[in-house]
């Protein structure tokens, strides 16, 4: 095996044109391709920029060219060489050196390789866990390099923009403590204090609001968080926040900043020039219209009440669900007529899986209302139904009823799949949408409380504090979301910075005095000692750059993700540890293996 020794790279493999014919260039890869035309040797030399072609020719140096004949895929190479124009019929317009080749002169294995458990030069089907088991070799493949490098930049893109606005990045701690609000925390036992544990941070939010108390006014961080909880295609046990919070502002001076961190994101990672402001829509208007907080508008197929249009009709199943308390909505599917049985029992089957009992529909031709339902209406009831659907022959009418928390979730599922069984969804352009006025609290049936929308330190709006205890389900919240597509990539809130607020919150959270005092006592005293206003929001990169990047899910532009059973197959972890650390940890190992 060959040394470096005192060669040094001049150049990487993807930089070199027409303006360096002539000279003498040190390359050093991996061998992509190996192809032997005659006698002639051509190598795919690659590193993470790119690809350079090199060539092996006898009468340039019979030694090199003899041992060239050695190479096999993934071998590393340091090579020296002079570059050289391609014969025109051999040029390679898809790259960036297609015009150009390196005869080469002076040829180092670094090191071989055996055979590549998967191929790395051809798009093949491998599954997660062998990509994940080899994860070194599968960022070898040029788009998974180009999704780090894409990461790579948006995330400097937001550090300098943040920086540039007077923003101070400054680190929170990884161990804290546990506050089992929402997801569930991954605890680290303490060696040193028996029988207590810190938590692994699910969010800065507490330190980063002392830092706005700390009179720091503008911090941000791009900082580990974890979760655990089951895991979908946009989730991850550990993920990355770009973090940020803020003193003296208002949910305008936020979104301001954060459109402008956006839009330099975009133009680093993509090139691409955004045009804020982005559009903005309320909670209770996206939920009426789309059935969603997070609606995709790149598309139609909008919700359509037609509860009060219908009260009383006379089909039962509709009448019925009307007079419990539940609604009817419905959705256009335009030019949807020609769905065959077998493409509505499909859409009813998917329907099921998100609660819904069956569903209704009607197809509208030229001279009728074909459906089973059409004569349970009268004539007023469908003139009714057509004005408020804009219902035209070709048209499929699709129905939800049930509760309207059902009706919200199945038609939001069903318009989605709808878009993407007719290829509606343009894969490249990005829909930006804010929604505000989201309420402060929901109620939970299963705890038989109140619970958080976002989390308990988001501020009611100051009109809606004397309903704080009448009516806590009426009171809106001082809080927004960034939507791109359908995704929320970002959330945040104006703060509780009084303390008499935060505790009637609490009360509202079914969190009492003594609760409110062992959780978050620091938190009430700092809120006692001069706490500005102030807000903030955080971006989740990970799903931001999964868009960015046109991937199917997070996990490709994450360096080293977990499964979908949270586990590293790289690593295999999580893992069995020693009895001896279990027991300097004091933690009894009495499960089974």
């Amino acid at each position: 095996m060959d040394t470096l020794g005192a060669l040094s790279r001049t150049h990487n493999c993807n930089e070199l044109g027409p303006d360096n014919l002539d000279q003498e260039v040190v390359l050093m890869g991996w061998v992509l391709r190996r192809r032997d035309h005659g006698g002639v040797i051509f190598i795919d030399l690659r590193d993470r920029w790119g690809i350079t072609q090199v060539v092996f020719n006898p009468e340039v140096n019979a030694e090199v060219h003899a041992k060239a004949h050695r190479l096999r895929s993934e071998w590393v190479l340091a090579v020296r060489g002079r570059v050289e124009r391609r014969p025109a019929d051999m040029e390679n317009p898809k790259l960036k050196t297609g015009a150009i080749e390196v005869l080469v002169s002076e040829l180092h294995i670094l090191n071989t390789s055996e055979t590549p458990p998967f191929p790395l030069d051809e798009e093949v089907e491998v599954s997660d866990n062998l990509r994940l088991q080899y994860r070194y070799l599968d960022l070898r493949r040029p788009e998974m390099a180009r999704n780090l490098i894409m990461r790579h930049k948006a995330v400097q893109a937001a550090r300098n923009y943040l920086s540039e606005n007077d923003f101070l990045e400054i680190e929170t701690p990884m161990l804290t403590r546990s506050t089992p609000e929402g997801a569930r925390d991954y605890l680290v036992p303490s060696r040193v204090n028996p029988g207590r544990f810190y938590a692994l941070p699910q969010s800065p939010q507490l330190f980063k609001q002392m830092l706005m108390v700390a009179g720091m006014d503008r911090y941000f961080q791009v900082v580990k968080c974890f979760r655990d909880e089951d895991l979908r295609a946009d989730r991850q046990p550990e993920f990355t926040q770009i973090d940020m919070e803020l003193s003296f502002v208002t949910e305008e001076d936020i979104i301001g900043i954060t459109e402008g961190m956006i839009a330099e994101i975009f133009k680093a990672a993509r090139g691409i020039e955004l045009r804020p402001p982005f559009a903005r829509m309320t909670y209770d208007e996206a939920m009426e219209r789309f059935g969603t907080d997070r609606p995709d508008t790149r598309f139609g197929f909008e919700l359509i009440d037609l509860t009060e249009k219908l009260r009383g009709c006379g089909f039962k199943v509709f009448g019925q669900v009307i007079e419990k308390g539940g609604v009817v909505k419905a959705i256009n599917a335009k030019g949807c007529a020609t769905f065959s049985r077998k493409d509505l029992d499909d859409l009813t089957e998917f329907a099921g899986r998100f609660g819904a009992k069956g569903m209704a529909w009607i197809k509208i031709k030229e001279d009728e209302w074909q459906s089973p339902i059409t004569k349970f209406f009268s004539e007023e009831e469908i003139a009714t139904m057509r004005e408020a659907l804009d219902a035209e022959p070709g048209d499929l009418i699709l129905f939800g009823a049930d509760s309207r928390g059902v009706v919200n979730q199945v038609l939001a599922e069903l318009r989605l799949e709808l878009a993407r069984r007719l290829e509606l969804i343009d894969g490249e352009s990005f829909d930006f949408l804010w929604i505000t006025d989201f309420p402060l609290v929901e109620y939970d049936h299963g705890e038989k409380r109140h619970t958080a929308v976002h989390h308990p330190f988001t501020a009611p709006r100051e009109d809606h504090l004397d309903l704080l205890e009448s009516e806590p389900g009426k009171v809106k919240s001082r809080a927004y979301d960034l939507v791109l597509n359908g995704n929320e990539i970002g959330g945040g809130s104006i703060r509780i910075h009084r303390k008499d607020i935060q505790e009637r919150v609490f009360q509202v959270l079914g969190i009492d005095q003594q609760e409110a005092e062992e959780k978050f006592g620091f938190l009430l005293r700092a809120l006692e000692l001069g706490a500005p206003p102030h807000g903030g929001i955080a971006f989740g990169v990970d799903r931001l750059l999964m868009i960015l990047t046109g991937s199917d899910s997070i996990r490709d532009v994450i360096a080293f993700p977990k499964t979908q059973k949270a586990t590293c197959p790289l690593t295999e972890a999580p893992a069995p540890v020693a009895r001896k650390q279990l027991t300097e940890l004091h933690l009894r190992p009495d499960w089974k293996e």
